[in-house]
């Protein structure tokens, strides 16, 4: 039987840390919260909150990225906690919210951004975004070291871009940051804490990715080392840029500017530097994008190649490409349920803000999972180990079972929506799966 290549270090966690995690958000999302929110001090602490958050998340996901150093990630996390049915509803979930939803998301920004240099109207952009996630598909296909390739190079062009951006935009305003104390009431309609809420859950989709990791363990050649190094160098940076890019945008553009730009990146920078800065920002954008587009298609395809294997998922995705050593299949799952995103979602905001609720619902379920395990001391013992882990690990959990019902309290009907997405795999499961586990 063919197996997946052992072929990945420490550059290559960090990279792919940093390739998924860095997409559109800071690009696509500070405009959206702006005006959710009404002042620059209530926003920055957002994503402060937010940073520490997503930081003890990722050092849950280290430990048990060690004591589980296997292919799969949380769905092995979650299966092996409580039992078949739910990491069959999480890997689920992943094909039909949680990790196509960033494809779709994603490469509607790369066409926003391509059309700075190419004006189009909304199909041919649909079109375009449709193209951008069948490219990586077939990067993905023809092996992992060509996917972990461009995850590295899109990796060092964010990191790079996003601090030459906002060290320069900083020397060039000159310490004048008048705009900062700017106040305006908000302009959404969902009350003071609803507008919270949702504010909340574009700062979570800016930082998501840390999770993925671990998805990619079995292809590592030192899971134990190079996951929670990865975690730790990873967060602390991707944390940093992201302060120091809303610092820029709202000195240079303000509050009420952000709120009627749709490409904030390219704006600020037309601000600072004219239109070939705004043009070099546009490209940056565009290969941050489709480099967390690789990087989640690279992680997530291994979710459903692992259920599969273990008779969770459809047998077709249990294939390893013979001359790649690739799952070929899965690929191609994640990018047409991608593309059927994109046909029926269309908008940005409702496909990552559905994604996020979705992924915090089993965030939960993998929190209690690591508590089980510690307590029962189950998994490889001798890697990395959370310290405080009753106290880190109970305030983590409140957080996202807070988060998860008050999204349902004020965007009741969207919250609906996207979790059908993960209830439609129980008759699935009950129909396909739950007589073939039991024969």
């Amino acid at each position: 039987m063919t197996k997946l290549k052992k072929s990945l270090g420490l550059f290559d966690g960090i990279s792919l840390l940093i390739g998924i995690t860095i997409g559109s958000g800071i690009f696509a999302t500070p405009q959206v919260i702006a005006r959710y929110l009404d002042s620059f001090s209530v926003i920055i602490v957002l994503w402060v909150g937010v940073a520490i958050f997503v930081y003890v998340g990722s050092l849950i996901y280290a430990e048990l990225g060690c004591r589980f150093p296997n292919t799969g990630g949380e769905y092995i996390y979650i299966e092996k906690a409580f039992g078949p049915f739910w990491g069959f509803l999480f890997g689920w979930a992943q094909l039909f919210i949680i990790r196509t939803s960033p494809a779709a998301g994603l490469s509607l920004i790369s066409a926003n951004y391509i059309g700075y240099f190419i004006p189009m109207d909304q199909l041919e952009k649909n079109l375009v975004a449709i193209t951008v996630i069948i490219i990586f598909g077939a990067i993905n296909y023809i092996g992992v070291e060509w996917a972990s390739l461009y995850n590295k190079f899109s990796s060092s062009i964010k990191i790079g871009g996003l601090l030459l951006f906002a060290i320069m935009g900083l020397i060039i305003i000159n310490g004048d940051f008048a705009k900062l104390s700017e106040s305006a009431h908000a302009t959404a309609t969902l009350g003071p804490t609803g507008n919270v809420v949702a504010a909340l859950m574009l700062v979570l989709f800016s930082f998501i990715g840390w999770d993925r990791v671990g998805y990619v363990a079995g292809e590592m050649k030192e899971p134990k080392k190079v996951i929670p190094l990865s975690m730790l160098y990873g967060m602390l940076l991707i944390a940093l840029l992201y302060l120091s890019t809303n610092l820029l945008y709202h000195t240079v553009i303000g509050l009420e500017g952000m709120r009627s730009s749709t490409i904030i990146a390219s704006d600020t920078a037309v601000a600072l530097f004219g239109n070939m800065g705004a043009g070099l920002i546009s490209i940056m954008v565009i290969i941050s994008a489709t480099g967390s587009i690789n990087g989640t298609m690279m992680s997530a395809s291994r979710v459903y190649y692992a259920m599969a294997r273990d008779g969770l998922m459809f047998k077709w995705l249990d294939h390893v490409h013979p001359k790649f050593q690739t799952p070929t299949h899965a690929i191609i799952a994640h990018c047409i349920w991608g593309i059927v995103l994109i046909l029926v979602r269309q908008n940005f905001e409702t496909i990552v803000s559905g994604m996020v609720f979705a992924v915090l619902i089993f965030y939960g379920f993998t929190t209690v999972a690591f508590f089980k395990f510690r307590n029962s001391e189950a998994g490889n013992k001798d890697g990395y180990q959370l310290p405080y882990y009753q106290i880190l690990g109970t305030i983590y959990l409140v957080g996202i079972i807070g988060l998860v019902l008050l999204r349902f309290f004020y965007e009741t009907d969207k919250s609906v929506q996207d979790l059908a997405f993960v209830l439609t795999g129980i008759p699935v499961y009950f129909l396909f799966f739950k007589e073939r586990l039991n024969s």
